[in-house]
């Protein structure tokens, strides 16, 4: 073959159809004969998506990482910068973080607490659960109650989780990301006991687990929540006998009380406790506990009227009345209803209403023998009452200071306490009887005053604010005006009953609002963080 016929052109016959033309280089590593659905070279075969195993719900993701995880709910205008003061009291930080909406919630700080794969879900949301249920079982407020469930979730590095507090029921939901199924617990609350001290210790919980220098394992913080339930009441019940007993006879003396009505009221208010805690015993609810309760009072302050005796009957039965009001629950209900808290604050006050009903019950009884025998003492007797401040100054701390103990509150703070109740009651003395102010905006300028120091010194301690302010707030109970309508009623004069019951019920909303508002106050003397965050902290307004 000559070199003519090597370089001849070959027929299209004798050529393939995938033969390269003529000058183009074929590479090394490219097939001569390739396909038009081949892809280009450079471009990868997008693998599928390797699904992980299916597993358990409280199984957090293969791929989450406490430290490393990015927020899961980010606003289209991306995550605020808000920045927490970290030397504040948990229960503000908390708070102003519930108050804002999940989108708008600052981005979580890393927890150094937690470990590399971070606690069991479920179990942390149990501790979480008892916890809360200690707080609501001791009469503390919803908000509050969330504020301490959600301090205790981001100590143990669940950032994204919801509380739920209502009256007897505590639920939680904690969702790893937008991707994983929540997870989400309840616990129901049957039985509630007053107990400041075990709430001043689970306060004392909550701050160490929210102290970001101490590290409490879970196993720690469960043996410390079940030595605060094994322990014991501070006081005897002896010594609340007698408290109750001395609370009646202080309310006494600041209505015109003398030494003898003292020891009547007294008297009276012991047995009618004994008479609770037998009916307790016996298993009757708390309504005919407080109707049995409010008895003895009642029959000595008509067994003296009977006799003649040259003493204020009226005054015993107003110093019992002192000591079965429900001072403490309504403000807790009074407090959820302005916090937002409204089914809450509903049942708390429908609670007050039962156990009102039960105290007018167990009076009305015995005014209507005594009205019926003859006994029917005048409510002028105890409208012109003396002004006597300083055994009336003594009298409201004796009577702040028994009501302490009948709280079981710890033994540090029932001085504290006794001095903020007679700085109430001097407050109040100045205004109605000085001032001639009228009784309602004087009892509401003096709760504010004992909600403000309160919350002070409960800020000062990183404790709660109920141990300072519910026991202060004693002296201010509404008892003359609840006595007042409840003879009349008995005398059928039912308007003239009706009217000062409604004094009572203002007087009562006074004593609540009043210490709100100056808890509110309080906060405004705190640097919680930037100005950012206190706008965000705002509820709706109506729309």
């Amino acid at each position: 073959m000559t070199d003519a016929e090597d370089h001849k052109p070959q027929s299209d016959e004798a050529r393939m159809a995938f033969t390269p033309p003529v000058g183009v280089e074929v590479g090394d590593n490219e097939s001569e004969t390739t396909s038009e659905f081949a892809l280009p070279k450079g471009l990868g075969v997008p693998q599928p998506p390797v699904q992980e195993p299916e597993g358990s719900a409280f199984r957090a993701p293969s791929g989450y990482s406490v430290e490393d995880a990015s927020p899961a709910f980010t606003p289209a205008t991306g995550i605020p910068k808000i920045s927490l003061t970290k030397d504040l009291p948990w229960q503000d930080r908390m708070r102003t973080m519930l108050r804002m909406p999940v989108a708008e919630r600052p981005a979580p700080e890393r927890m150094p607490k937690a470990e590399e794969e971070g606690p069991a879900v479920p179990r942390v949301l149990d501790l979480t659960l008892r916890i809360g249920e200690l707080l609501l079982a001791g009469g503390e407020g919803a908000e509050d109650v969330e504020a301490a469930m959600f301090a205790v979730c981001r100590s143990y590095g669940l950032d994204r989780c919801e509380p739920n507090v209502t009256f007897t029921l505590l639920s939680i939901s904690y969702q790893p990301s937008l991707v994983d199924d929540p997870v989400s617990a309840s616990r129901t609350v049957r039985r509630r006991g007053t107990d400041y001290t075990r709430l001043a210790a689970v306060y004392q919980l909550v701050d160490d687990l929210s102290d970001p220098e101490s590290h409490i394992s879970l196993e720690e913080s469960y043996g410390r929540l079940a030595e605060i339930r094994r322990n014991r009441h501070p006081y005897p019940t002896w010594v609340l006998t007698g408290a109750s007993g001395l609370l009646a006879g202080a309310a006494s003396v600041l209505v015109g009380g003398d030494v003898i009505v003292f020891i009547a009221a007294m008297l009276g208010a012991m047995l009618g406790d004994r008479l609770a805690w037998l009916c307790a015993g016996r298993g009757l609810p708390e309504f005919y506990q407080f109707a049995v309760a409010a008895m003895p009072p009642a029959a000595i302050g008509v067994a003296l009227t009977l006799a003649h005796v040259d003493v204020n009957g009226s005054a015993v039965i107003t110093g019992g009345l002192f000591a079965l009001l429900p001072g403490r629950a309504l403000v807790a209900g009074v407090q959820d209803g302005l916090t937002g808290f409204y089914i809450t604050a509903a049942a708390r006050l429908l609670e007050v209403m039962y156990f009102f009903v039960g105290i007018v019950v167990g009076v009305l009884v015995i005014l209507y023998l005594g009205v019926n025998l003859g006994a029917g003492p005048d409510p002028d007797t105890l409208l012109n009452v003396s002004e006597r401040p300083y055994w009336q100054i003594a009298a409201s701390m004796l009577l702040s200071l028994t009501f302490a103990v009948l709280l079981q509150q710890e033994r540090s703070t029932v001085l504290a306490v006794t001095l903020n109740g007679g700085v109430a009651w001097v407050v109040y003395g100045a205004l109605h009887y000085a001032g001639d102010l009228s009784p309602v905006a004087s009892t509401a300028v003096a709760a504010g005053l004992v909600g403000l120091f309160g919350q002070l010194m409960a800020r000062y301690r990183f404790a709660s604010a109920l141990p300072y302010t519910t026991a202060a707030i004693g002296p201010l109970l509404p008892g003359s005006a609840t006595y007042f309508g409840l003879l009349s009623i008995a005398q059928n004069k039912v308007d003239a009953g009706l009217v000062s019951l409604a004094t009572a019920a203002s007087l009562a909303m006074a004593i609540a609002i009043g210490v709100n508002l100056g808890s509110e106050i309080s906060r405004l003397f705190l640097r919680i963080g930037s100005p950012e965050k206190r706008r965000a902290a705002k509820r709706t307004r109506g729309f």
